[in-house]
């Protein structure tokens, strides 16, 4: 109910793709990125935990004399640790983390293209400076014994000031993503991917495509295919078949767009995989 409740009431906004289809998303709101964050940060602690744990069993080893080294090559963890986790998985095909997917939100860019690792890491290492930057003054100067209440307070206020900042402008943007370029938004937990590769709709059978007509598009159309097919607008349908259709040389019926377009995704799918396989990665329709 609650899922449902935050659907209606979640804004929707314009995702126009490069091939001029309009998917129509909607934002996440706060409260949904924050407890995605918090997840994310209870994943990144128990991590955290066992490093310690490990380097603690490493210090027993060469003495309490290596504690100094010990101790920044473990700063040194934890910084590449939380970076690494969040970046690679936004980066990958899904664009969310184990905590956004467990709360059903992703990552998106505003252009309407393919997120790229740039824009990635753009609004994760600015993350860094919201909020662990603050956090971490705050911690390195109380592990120290030179904690005062002024410099808490401050770097308390930073990292507030950050947090809240996605409340405070419509889309609901963290200065990372109006740096990256990027929206984080709605992914209903949708059974696509299994259907898709079945293919069981008898009428779906029908559409065969040659090598030569798959060649015509690569992963990052695929990806677009697959958020069209996720939001099963018909006058997106529409208007994507007519657009691959008039592509590799096929007519298309408008009542048969769907299914048109989930043969050519599952047939797209298992050719890529096949090429991936061979080492030839087709990154777009752009690429030899």
């Amino acid at each position: 109910m609650a899922t449902v409740r935050r659907a209606i009431l979640a804004p929707t906004r314009p995702l126009i793709t490069p091939e001029g289809v309009d998917l129509r998303i909607k934002l996440a709101d706060a409260g949904t990125r924050a407890a995605a964050f918090v997840l994310d940060v209870v994943i990144i602690t128990t991590a955290a935990i066992v490093i310690t744990i490990v380097a603690l069993f490493g210090l027993r080893g060469i003495g309490f004399g290596g504690l100094q080294p010990l101790f920044v090559v473990w700063i040194i963890l934890i910084f590449l640790l939380r970076n690494a986790y969040f970046i690679a998985f936004e980066a990958g095909r899904r664009a969310s983390t184990p905590g956004k997917r467990i709360v059903g939100i992703r990552v998106a860019s505003r252009s309407g293209a393919g997120l790229s690792v740039d824009q990635v890491i753009a609004r994760n290492l600015m993350r860094e400076i919201e909020i662990f930057l603050p956090l971490s003054i705050i911690a390195g100067r109380g592990g120290a014994g030179v904690a005062d209440t002024l410099t808490t307070i401050f770097g308390l206020a930073w990292a507030l000031l950050f947090a809240l900042f996605p409340l405070f402008n419509r889309d609901r943007l963290r200065i990372g993503d109006l740096l990256a370029g990027t929206w984080v938004v709605e992914a209903p937990k949708l059974k696509l991917v299994e259907d898709l590769s079945r293919r069981q709709d008898p009428v779906a059978a029908r559409f065969r495509f040659s090598p030569a007509q798959l060649d015509a598009y690569g992963i990052a159309e695929l990806h677009k295919l697959e958020e069209v097919l996720r939001r099963d607008d018909y006058f997106a349908l529409k208007t994507v078949a007519e657009m691959i259709g008039k592509k590799i040389g096929v007519t298309i019926e408008a009542p048969d767009s769907r299914v048109f377009l989930t043969a050519y995704y599952g047939e797209l799918r298992a050719h890529l995989e096949r090429k991936l396989l061979l080492g030839n990665r087709k990154a777009d329709k752009h690429a030899r």
